[in-house]
């Protein structure tokens, strides 16, 4: 063979192997990708750490859960805001949750809006905000004394079932639904959250030798229906007010829901799962196909607690099921590290559990990302799984993708105004678009303004809240973080989720009055 054969030759092979690596990156580190982690309020599982804890020391612990998760490149915290016919902010319609004051219906003091206060700094460090509501759960226990006077068990002891130790709402009575239906409403208008979030207790889980007495509702609402189908018809029907308030009020809000893991097993149903367990259909009464279909919700997020190839119930089985049986929807995977050398389930004792459930779900092209119960269990344990992640599956940053429902091209494009650099920082300033409502912008790096690949994660400098002053939007991106690259990318990511084209900028060219060129997109 000829020498230049042999050095055209070679030249291909190391472009064909380049290419292939590449690409492999890309799909280890997928650049949209959901990654959130639930914080639970409940009974202080999560945050804060006891009741009792004075507001310094709430606001330092929630503080370092963002801290930790942003260090893991997460991007979404799931909060929960009311857990049982309470609330962690300021509500006409629940009193203060005794599990951030110490005694339900006391005020922080010093006072402060929490939820306020914690959206902002979620927002700060470049998380999406998602609400978290438990609607029917009324109280944890039968503890009256527990309670403040303008506790809706007694204000309205006729929406009230005791069942297992706990009170629940009827979920079956009008006003009941009128009255959740607000309280959501009030969270949604009142707060800039990203999403309203509903996890997996619709109708109580089954407790052996008890019934869930809700005759008196059935024989006046059932309308002929058996009572399994009418317990359906109530959670959907509240489901479907839930959707259209929300979007009613702020269009650009999600609704998310997280069921349990099972829709129907097989031998229920042939379209069910491979599976031997409870079912959110026939235990739970509630039908996330139907939500699904009718689009009235915006992602799905089931829990799939369970080990790869745990016999009753796989991860593996039901992650394709899921991803098989969704539509309409963004589908995220809840996984359960609070079982990590903790659950009879022995294949929880290894350290790859995690990380392997991950590397199976970017396998489905519709499986978009992943939720994690709860933050405390990657928070001073499991450090080995902490570092193998942030060593491999989430080693670079990535953004939650806009959901199907709320996807549309934006058509405004950053307009810089002028930047600067010194020896700390570099300063941008830019335009406010027109007609995009910004929550962030994100910053890419590259070695040309014709060469940034804004599909690479390994690409993300930095995703900046933004201020806007005056038509202005300012920020500033260390001087360390820039100084690596020859050219940058900027572009806005819309309250909606959906990111912008993107404009270029040459970082070697004169910094004043600057004029920029536009890469090659590849979107």
């Amino acid at each position: 063979m000829h020498k230049n054969q042999h050095l055209i030759f070679f030249l291909l092979i190391s472009f064909f192997i380049t290419s292939i690596s590449n690409a492999q990156e890309k799909n280890m580190h997928p650049k949209n990708e959901f990654r959130g982690v639930w914080i639970a309020t409940v009974v202080n599982i999560d945050w804060p750490k006891t009741s009792t804890d004075n507001v310094e020391k709430e606001k330092a612990d929630y503080l370092e859960i963002l801290e930790a998760y942003k260090k893991l490149n997460y991007n979404a915290v799931i909060v929960q805001v009311r857990s049982v016919g309470d609330a962690i902010y300021p509500s006409e319609f629940a009193p203060w949750s005794r599990f951030l004051t110490g005694k339900e219906g006391l005020a922080p003091n010093p006072y402060y809006d929490t939820l306020a206060w914690m959206i902002e700094q979620a927002h700060n460090r470049g998380f999406e905000f998602h609400a978290w509501l438990n609607p029917y759960r009324a109280t944890f226990d039968l503890n009256k004394n527990l309670l403040s006077p303008n506790h809706d068990l007694f204000k309205h002891p006729e929406w009230m079932i005791e069942y297992g130790g706990k009170y629940y709402y009827d979920p079956a009575l009008p006003e009941v639904q009128a009255h959740l239906t607000k309280v959501v409403k009030e969270v949604v208008d009142n707060y800039d959250i990203d999403a309203v979030h509903f996890d997996d207790y619709f109708y109580p889980y089954a407790v052996p030798g008890k019934v869930f007495n809700d005759n008196a509702s059935y024989q006046k609402y059932g309308s002929g229906l058996s009572r399994a189908d009418w317990r359906r018809a109530n959670v959907s029907n509240f489901v479907h007010s839930i959707s259209n308030t929300i979007k009613e009020s702020k269009p650009w809000v999600q609704f998310g829901i997280s069921p349990f893991g099972v829709w129907r097993n097989k031998s229920q149903d042939p379209k069910g799962s491979e599976t031997q367990s409870t079912s959110n259909y026939d235990d739970l009464y509630a039908d996330p196909m139907l939500w699904m279909d009718q689009k009235w919700i915006d992602y799905i997020l089931p829990q799939l607690y369970w080990s790869m190839n745990n016999p009753r119930a796989s991860y593996s089985k039901l992650v394709k099921w899921w991803s098989e049986n969704s539509n309409n929807t963004a589908i995220y995977i809840g996984h359960a590290t609070y079982k990590i050398r903790a659950d009879g389930d022995k294949n929880w004792n290894y350290m790859t559990e995690i990380p392997t459930q991950i590397d199976f779900l970017r396998t489905f092209k519709n499986v978009s990302g992943s939720a994690y119960f709860s933050s405390k269990w990657f928070m001073g344990k499991n450090f080995d799984v902490v570092r193998h992640l942030e060593e491999n599956q989430y080693k670079y940053p990535a953004l939650p993708a806009a959901v199907p429902n709320l996807r549309h091209v934006i058509i405004d494009t950053p307009k810089v105004l002028e930047y600067s650099k010194d020896s700390i920082k570099y300063n941008f300033t830019f335009k406010s678009p027109l007609n995009t409502k910004v929550r962030y912008m994100v910053v890419y790096g590259g070695e040309h303004v014709s060469k940034i690949d804004i599909n690479d994660a390994t690409k993300i400098i930095e995703k900046v809240t933004i201020k806007e002053v005056d038509g202005k939007i300012n920020f500033a991106i260390a001087a360390g973080k820039l100084n690596l690259y020859k050219a940058c990318a900027v572009t806005f990511i819309d309250y909606y989720a959906n990111e912008s084209s993107p404009t270029a900028i040459d970082l070697k060219k004169p910094l004043k009055n600057y004029i920029p060129a536009q890469p090659n997109e590849n979107r």
